[in-house]
């Protein structure tokens, strides 16, 4: 019987029992999808679309994130980072059961194997928040280096791993009495996440900076076992096992790609093409499928573990992030019926921007109504140097309007977000000069030379 990613049940065929979950960052959802008919039952809305939160935050939740589940399947820990809140979901209503406020910008939560606790990562501190799993209260905190990204435990529930976003290591503690008892030396800062083995002998996890994967022993003394260059925005990594071998998948989110390496020998098997900047990946719990969560192109893509190929894809929420494959989750057809809807969470308009020497940089606007967000997945700049995304009134430069200023990582890639009537300034009427999406170089606080450009 082979044991997939946490909480799988081994080997079970999927079913309509079963859930794909994916936390949506700019729609503040969660969507629901049926894995066997591939289709969104609907959405578990947390918060409103912008510009509602830009105003005091009273209610609802704002840039939903991160998630973890429990070893039963009853519920999900949704994690909002804009709101400092993790929400428990009751999967069978579909609903949420109870909402704990945390520190300043938690990223990731999960739960411990025993079901009786919830780790959230404080991403904005230096800690890890334990919570109860019977009264959501805080009932202690675990000292981290700074910007824990996120934790994930041992099958056993031994040992906790926790990578840092802002620090280079990570560190092992001891589950039991919550203390350190070894570390990681990570080849760069920015962790966003991090997996064990199915089989609990290897914990692996991705550097979103520099474009690398880290794998090392899960056992002391947690020696690194393999660092490998895998592109940039390397997001997340996770686990199938598939005719008896071992796989990790990777989201390459600058690249639009999903890699497959052979955990026995650390070899890329297959590179698939997933579409626009993929995010969050899991297996089915047969290890027949992988789902991966499109970030810029609001869609779940499903890979056939048997051919490596897509073989759907799915509309879901805006800018999906964490997802999971949940067994058994068999929320009734009443709960399904309760589901929100997309609505204007299914608008969503893409463009590419291009240099001398091909495609660099994917640009979607998540409309949220009144605006929109930009986001651009940035790559093919020069590394740890400061750009604009840019307006301009001629394909190639002219007269430029800056959206946004930022600087790129070690690997020469960002991501950037802004925010405003963006659509409607670009998608002017005939007799109105057209504008353009650039991005250039930076020339003091204003942007300089068109570096990249629409086709």
């Amino acid at each position: 019987m082979a044991q997939q990613a946490p909480w799988g049940k081994p080997d079970q065929p999927i079913t309509h029992a079963d859930r794909v979950y994916a936390a949506e960052q700019f729609s503040n959802t969660v969507s629901v999808t049926d894995p066997v008919d591939n289709k969104l039952l609907g959405v578990i809305r947390l918060g409103e679309p912008q510009p509602m939160n830009f105003a005091p935050l009273y209610k609802g939740q704002v840039l939903t994130h991160g998630m973890g589940f429990s070893p039963d399947g009853k519920t999900l820990a949704i994690v909002s980072i804009g709101s400092n809140g993790v929400s428990f979901v009751d999967t069978a209503t579909n609903t949420v059961k109870h909402t704990t406020y945390v520190g300043r910008s938690p990223h990731e939560a999960f739960f411990t194997p025993d079901g009786t606790a919830v780790w959230v990562t404080v991403r904005g501190e230096d800690y890890v928040s334990v919570l109860d799993t019977k009264t959501y209260e805080e009932v202690a905190r675990v000292k981290t280096p700074g910007g824990p990204g996120m934790t994930i435990f041992s099958p056993d529930g031994k040992y906790a791993y926790i990578c840092s976003s802002f620090n280079p290591i990570t560190v092992v503690i001891e589950v039991a009495s919550r203390t350190q008892v070894g570390e990681v030396k990570q080849p760069s800062p920015f962790c966003p996440n991090i997996a064990v083995t199915p089989d609990g002998k290897q914990v692996w996890f991705t550097q979103k900076d520099t474009g690398k994967l880290v794998a090392f022993s899960a056992l002391p003394p947690f020696t690194v076992l393999k660092t490998m260059d895998m592109g940039p925005i390397a997001n997340h990594v996770n686990f199938a096992n598939v005719k008896g071998k071992t796989y990790a998948y990777v989201t390459i989110g600058g690249l639009s790609q999903v890699k497959v390496l052979r955990v026995a020998d650390y070899s890329t098997v297959a590179t698939i093409p997933v579409g626009a900047m993929p995010h969050g990946v899991w297996p089915s719990s047969d290890g027949s499928r992988v789902y991966v969560g499109l970030e810029n192109d609001d869609k779940l893509a499903v890979i056939d573990t048997g051919t490596n190929k897509v073989i759907a894809t799915i509309p879901i929420g805006q800018a999906p992030q964490a997802l999971a494959f949940v067994s058994g989750a068999a929320a009734s057809p009443d709960a399904d019926a309760k589901l929100a809807q997309l609505g204007i969470a299914g608008n969503t308009y893409s463009l590419v921007l291009r240099d001398g020497t091909g495609e660099r940089t994917h640009v979607t606007l998540f409309d949220q109504g009144l605006v929109q967000v930009l986001q651009a997945a940035v790559t093919g700049l020069e590394p740890k140097k400061p750009y604009f995304v840019a307006l301009a009134d001629a394909p190639t430069g002219g007269n430029l309007q800056p959206l946004a200023r930022f600087m790129s990582n070690p690997a020469g890639a960002a991501i950037v977000n802004a925010s405003g009537p963006i659509r409607q300034l670009v998608d002017t009427p005939a007799s109105t000069a057209r504008r353009y999406l650039v991005i250039t170089d930076s020339a003091g606080d204003a942007p300089g030379k068109v570096l990249q450009h629409q086709p």
